[in-house]
């Protein structure tokens, strides 16, 4: 039983075998002819948006797809070039070296491995919850300016504008605005059909892929361009092999201090695409992912990717889903895939030499709009200030710094946020609702207040970050209502209680208590009585005035008070007040003209 336990950890594809039968077979082998066909034109148009020879992307669908699928979690996960990350290739690296050369690939493969073995190390240690301090909101906003990152890029491209390659977003737009008047004319309608024939395709031909649909239509009419030499219509020349050749990185310290920060973040962009994408078909499937085996998973296919002339690959969304509806049943459908994709290449290789540039340009024009979410963005920017925030500032940075650098800002910005949230948890003053018994609603500014008793409510953790924002919110309402001479706080949204947060509460009892009112406490969570009881603040609070319910603390708290005053209230706020005094003395009927209840939201 241990040696077997041993043999899945290390060889997970165990854990799944028994699912495999004629049936599954059929509808893998299936499914991975459909992700063929798909990465196809994906491969090319991702490794040129990568700064790579075109081969490159479809070698990277190949072994790394193999590796991804035989050792992730995930039964539909399919590995490769995906968008993000080959932009962030480019807009990373091609400030070390010029794009499409020698040196170039080098920096890439060896890029590639320093991911494979972060990603490798992170899911060996069980770090798989990293990627969950990746909120919905900085990846929304990351993707959406990568999208308009992806089109500044190839507006040269579909233009057929003769200006260096950029991969800032201003300097990329700039050189393409001031070179306008030379816009190359049959260029531009090769681009042009493209578009308009992927769209239609995508419209009307939902089971072809647009991209092949797109660049089929554009290769037709810059072939007979070329040919008859009407125009000059830059394609991407011939594939060198159909099979993916043996490469070696670069083992240089100097090279990997260099890469050190640029392979961190995509390492933390792949394993978003990858555990996103994953979870996304998990939910339809019914599967459980495991995050750490992901993590392993995708360490190894860039490990096995740098070694095989592939550059940083990752989860892929688009064709994940498609596996998925396209019946694939287990991670074999990603094999096929592989093996698909290479009988595929040597009958299309030689037509690959046709593509036009602007072709790939065009199809990644939908690539990159197709990356801003717009109803999610404005789902984001309706929800709260904060997200609004973190989702302008990730976007903000992602156009205009280094992509590395732009996607760790908006980690920390949410942070931010989040800390922001949490250190100022809200108090409010409250009431007993006349409809509903001892449910509570926050007070309106003309409700009719007990004058005693003052009820507070505290929603969030009170730990040493959230302590000086509270007192000061106690001293502002205390300022308010000096006459009150009891104060009950309702500490049912109170999860947690650091030793900060204790000793404020004992503080803020004395500090009453100096005043001649008395603090009490109801509704205490467990964790959070046990927190008080070992520290001692309970005894210092006293544990007459800790009460377990709202109902027992104001009964109690209602006998306490000076039958006088009440004699003289009209408020009647409790159901106490409509029966007797506090000395038990029958209580007069109010005047009619008394409003009894306060107005206000239920909360």
């Amino acid at each position: 039983m241990k040696s077997s336990l041993t043999l899945r950890r290390f060889f997970p594809f165990l854990r799944w075998r028994r699912r495999v039968n004629r049936s599954t077979l059929r509808a893998d082998l299936m499914a991975g002819i459909v992700s063929a066909v798909i990465v196809l034109p994906q491969g090319v148009a991702f490794a040129t948006l990568a700064g790579m020879p075109p081969e490159y992307g479809l070698y990277g669908a190949m072994l790394p797809a193999i590796v991804g699928a035989l050792w992730g979690s995930s039964w539909h996960l399919v590995s490769g070039p995906t968008n993000a990350t080959s932009l962030m290739v480019f807009a990373t690296v091609s400030t070390l070296a010029p794009p499409f050369t020698p040196a170039y690939v080098q920096l890439v493969l060896t890029l590639c491995l320093m991911i494979g073995i972060i990603k490798l190390a992170l899911g060996v240690a069980r770090l798989g919850a990293l990627v969950d301090f990746i909120s919905t909101t900085v990846v929304v906003g990351f993707t959406a300016g990568a999208g308009i990152l992806i089109i500044a890029a190839q507006l040269r491209n579909f233009f057929g504008i003769d200006v260096p390659q950029s991969p800032s977003f201003f300097v990329a737009t700039t050189n393409v605005l001031s070179h306008l008047a030379e816009i190359d004319g049959w260029t531009l309608a090769v681009g042009i059909v493209t578009l308009a024939a992927a769209l239609a395709g995508r419209r009307w031909l939902p089971r072809v892929p647009y991209m092949l649909t797109g660049i089929v239509a554009g290769g037709v009419l810059a072939y007979p361009l070329n040919v008859m030499h009407i125009a000059h219509v830059a394609t991407l020349g011939p594939l060198p092999s159909a099979l993916p050749p043996t490469s070696m990185p670069d083992f240089s310290l100097s090279q990997w201090r260099e890469l050190a920060p640029i392979a961190l973040a995509l390492t933390v962009i792949g394993l978003t695409e990858a555990i996103s994408s994953a979870r996304a078909v998990a939910l339809r499937s019914g599967q459980r992912i495991d995050g750490n085996q992901e993590f392993i998973g995708q360490g190894l296919a860039n490990i096995a990717g740098a070694f095989t002339s592939s550059y940083p690959t990752s989860g892929s969304f688009n064709r994940t889903g498609a596996n998925f509806a396209a019946g694939a049943r287990t991670p074999l459908a990603g094999v096929f895939s592989a093996f698909a994709l290479l009988l595929i290449l040597l009958f299309v290789k030689p037509l690959a030499a046709y593509i036009p540039i602007a072709a790939m340009a065009a199809v990644l024009f939908i690539v990159a709009w197709g990356l801003v979410d717009v109803a999610m963005i404005r789902k984001l920017l309706r929800t709260s200030r904060g997200e609004a925030l973190t989702l302008a500032v990730t976007f903000i940075a992602t156009l205009s710094i280094r992509l590395e650098v732009a996607i760790l800002v908006g980690v920390l910005v949410s942070l931010l946020v989040y800390l922001n949230r949490t250190t100022h948890p809200r108090l409010t003053r409250v009431l007993p609702d006349p409809a509903a018994g001892r449910r509570f609603e926050t007070t309106q500014h003309d409700a009719a207040l007990c004058p005693q008793i003052d009820i507070l409510r505290l929603d969030g953790s009170l730990f040493f970050g959230a302590v000086e924002h509270v007192r000061d919110e106690l001293e502002a309402l205390r300022r308010e209502r000096t006459d009150v001479r009891h104060v009950l706080l309702v500490a049912s949204a109170i999860n947690f209680v650091d030793a900060s947060g204790a000793d404020l509460l004992e503080q803020e009892a004395r500090a009453f208590r100096t005043a001649g009112v008395t603090l009490s406490l109801c509704n205490l969570k467990p964790q959070v009585r046990d927190v008080l009881k070992r520290g001692g603040q309970l005894d210092a609070i006293g544990r007459e005035n800790v009460y377990d319910t709202k109902d027992d603390a104001i009964r109690s708290i209602y006998a306490r008070l000076n039958a006088g005053t009440c004699a003289l209230c009209n408020a009647r706020v409790f159901n106490e007040c409509h029966v007797a005094l506090p000395d038990g003395s029958p209580r007069e009927r109010p005047r009619p003209d008394f409003a009894l209840a306060s107005k206000g939201h239920v909360t």
